[in-house]
């Protein structure tokens, strides 16, 4: 059994690169190193196959400091690919773009609508962030800057 420090549990977990890779953690799954680097597998094929040149400039992160994005295996992923990740302050969930730039939005989008399942709520955040613009991100990232 994964101890406390291996898994985290969050009420949802979106990966987003500005080209239309969402990546949902389905609700009681929990995101340990494990399913992060197979994630970044996704990842990484998806930008081999929609931005070969990017994986030659470099990969750029940018994340809190949670359990499965700092442990060794996750590291070891980052190392051997050879991607940068940008240095998160501790306890400062004002300078994460998914807390100050992307749940209001999507918070507001979905207030008041009903689901029957979980694969209408995926359908439904699948097709949201299909449908933003690519500014949309670009705004919050640019944001950092000034926070």
């Amino acid at each position: 059994m994964p101890s406390k420090h291996q898994n985290h549990c969050p009420e949802m977990t979106v990966t987003r690169d500005v080209r239309k890779e969402t990546d949902i953690l389905p609700q009681g799954q929990c995101i340990n190193a494990a399913r992060y680097c197979s994630t970044l597998d996704h990842l990484k094929e998806a930008i081999r196959r929609k931005r070969s040149r990017l994986l030659r400039r470099g990969v750029v992160l940018q994340y809190d400091n949670g359990t499965p994005h700092s442990a060794n295996l996750t590291q070891q992923w980052l190392q051997r690919y050879g991607w940068e990740i940008r240095p998160h302050p501790a306890h400062s969930p004002d300078l994460a773009p998914s807390d100050f730039h992307l749940f209001g939005p999507l918070k507001r989008h979905l207030g008041g609508m009903a689901f029957e399942t979980e694969d209408d709520l995926i359908s439904e955040l699948r097709n949201w962030f299909y449908n933003l613009d690519v500014d949309f991100f670009r705004v919050g990232i640019n944001s950092l800057l000034s926070r």
